[in-house]
């Protein structure tokens, strides 16, 4: 760190001295504002979406789309009108990605349709975060990349005839590649037919989220057998978008009353195609009481006193693996997570970062090839309780990896997070509301 360098501030994390009671709300979905953006921007006509994210990832976004010529404007806190251009421009200064999976992965394709050169930049963690699949797809439909690393920086430039219809991806390591290329192909001259080569494809949940919210803009995307999509060409129709709460943020806020014995409230809708609403039978499988109420869009939850590890596979719903973790640091017994094994490509590496995270309070916790153990068997340690000591956790510029902190907090005195502000990713409020939802109990 140089001499001017600001050090990150640290930030006490609440305990709870008693159990959770609250009822709590969480801001839109990341997943759903980041899609329902680039499908406003790609539509025949203005759309007005409500219920947006204002967070890091969303505000690269927007102006991401800007630089290509979309116009957005805002209605109010979170709600904007979205306006696409008669063409996409180029954008040869720049569009930083950040660290945003979703803004380096679904905005490619959109600048495959703006003739000319874009660049693309971002933090200094972006550049090793998976993308060359997707690159290399593009180029198969004749855009030129030039990336020196295979991810970002890079520049794309557009072909001078049009763009190309077949093309096979390898998307074992970000289901994020494939929903990139299907919400853009519609718009492609000859639409798209695209086929994943490798092994699974993770997060499918992500890619059904992508089908249904095009479909609502009247794309024809196919699938006529697993692993292979044929998208139509066509217009796509302005439409009006609400974006549901994001449930793998309300996630955490669920653990915490599972955690201290208490009852949280919050919204949820009965369908959804978010994988995070995965958390609720997760929560019944480590023996929290789970109740839903379609009447009202909500769900409670409440602590059973004792808590039991298991096994579990959250290949389709990885983004719930940290505060799983931190869920599975109080519970009876030992906790395995496979099918994760991509999400050491994330933010940071996940999983050796909840690794470190839970030995650092005294929490049993190995790596594997594809996920983790948590805890210990229940005949050699039948209580598993963290030791009850304060340190400073590092957050690895990782939004997920700070909600861990921030659960464990509850229940460990004096632990201390850096550099919280991460968590402005997907919620930028997260301290306030956590703190608030603490001192409300």
């Amino acid at each position: 760190m140089s001499a001017d360098a600001v050090a990150p501030a640290l930030w006490p994390a609440p305990l709870a001295n008693g159990p959770i009671s609250a009822e709590v709300s969480v801001p839109g979905s990341k997943s759903e504002t980041n899609r329902a953006l680039v499908l406003a921007a790609l539509s025949d006509g203005p759309s007005v979406i409500s219920g947006v994210l204002r967070s890091r990832d969303s505000e690269l976004m927007i102006a991401g789309l800007s630089a290509l010529g979309v116009d957005i404007q805002d209605l109010d806190d979170d709600t904007l009108r979205v306006s696409p251009p008669h063409t996409f421009t180029p954008a040869p200064d720049g569009i930083d990605v950040g660290l945003a999976g979703t803004v380096m992965r679904f905005l490619p394709p959109v600048a495959a349709l703006a003739p000319g050169t874009t660049r693309f930049f971002g933090d200094e963690r972006a550049s090793q975060r998976p993308l060359a699949p997707l690159l290399d797809a593009l180029r198969q439909l004749g855009v030129t990349i030039d990336s020196p690393t295979g991810s970002v920086p890079f520049t794309l430039t557009s072909p001078t005839g049009p763009l190309g219809r077949r093309a096979r991806i390898d998307s074992s390591t970000s289901s994020q590649f494939i929903s990139g290329l299907l919400l853009a192909a519609s718009r492609f001259p000859a639409g798209l037919e695209l086929r994943h080569e490798g092994a699974s494809v993770p997060s499918l949940p992500h890619i059904e989220m992508t089908i249904e919210m095009a479909a609502k803009h009247g794309a024809v995307i196919a699938t006529p057998e697993p692993n292979h999509w044929i998208v139509e060409p066509r217009p796509l129709t302005a439409v009006g978008e609400r974006v549901e709460p994001d449930l793998t943020n309300a996630a955490a806020f669920l653990i915490a009353a599972t955690i201290t014995d208490g009852t949280v409230r919050t919204y949820w809708p009965s369908v959804t195609t978010q994988p995070g609403d995965e958390i609720l039978d997760i929560l019944t499988r480590f023996g929290a009481h789970v109740q839903r109420d379609p009447a009202t869009s909500s769900v409670t939850v409440t602590g059973s006193g004792t808590l039991h590890g298991y096994d579990f596979d959250l290949s389709s719903a990885s983004e719930l693996t940290p505060v799983v973790a931190g869920l599975a640091a109080f519970a009876e017994g030992q906790t395995r997570i496979t099918g994760v094994g991509h999400i050491r490509g994330h933010e940071t590496d996940r999983i050796t970062a909840i690794v470190s995270i839970l030995r650092a309070v005294g929490v049993s916790a190995e790596e594997t090839e594809d996920g983790l153990l948590i805890g210990t068997p229940l005949d050699s340690n039948p209580t598993n309780v963290p030791q009850r000591h304060g340190t400073d956790l590092e957050t690895f510029a990782d939004h997920r990896i700070a909600h861990l902190g921030a659960l464990l907090g509850l229940r460990i005195p004096g632990l201390r997070l850096i550099d919280v502000a991460t968590t402005a990713k997907t919620m930028p409020d997260f301290p306030q509301r956590w703190s608030a939802m603490v001192a409300a109990s």
